[in-house]
């Protein structure tokens, strides 16, 4: 696998982040492109996954804020961004909340 299949693979579910980081493991030299969406790509899973299940539980408590569920909606755009980059090849980080990520996972790289 190439390395920008790897960091497109990051992107794509924790399934594909966990392929995309197992086949991570054959390259050498090591990528920093794939180490660097290997981050991004776990970060965000982890935010949204804490963002959804924060949203379900305010929306199951207070059914008038269901509006806030467009949150999920600016997820995918931010997730698209992140793939963008990697099919891109750049190392940027996806706006907003791609920075939180790029000194965190040192595990990764």
């Amino acid at each position: 696998m190439s390395n920008k299949t790897i960091s497109i693979l990051s992107y794509v579910t924790i399934i594909g982040w966990i392929i995309a980081y197992t086949k991570s493991k054959d390259i050498q030299p090591k990528s920093d492109l794939v180490s660097y969406h290997l981050r991004q790509g776990l970060g965000f899973f982890i935010l949204s996954l804490v963002v959804n299940v924060g949203l379900s539980i305010i929306v199951t408590i207070i059914p008038t804020l269901a509006f806030i569920n467009y949150v999920g909606i600016v997820l995918f755009i931010l997730w698209i961004f992140g793939i963008i980059n990697a099919v891109n090849e750049q190392k940027k980080p996806i706006p907003v909340i791609g920075g939180l990520f790029e000194n965190k996972f040192a595990f990764l790289g």
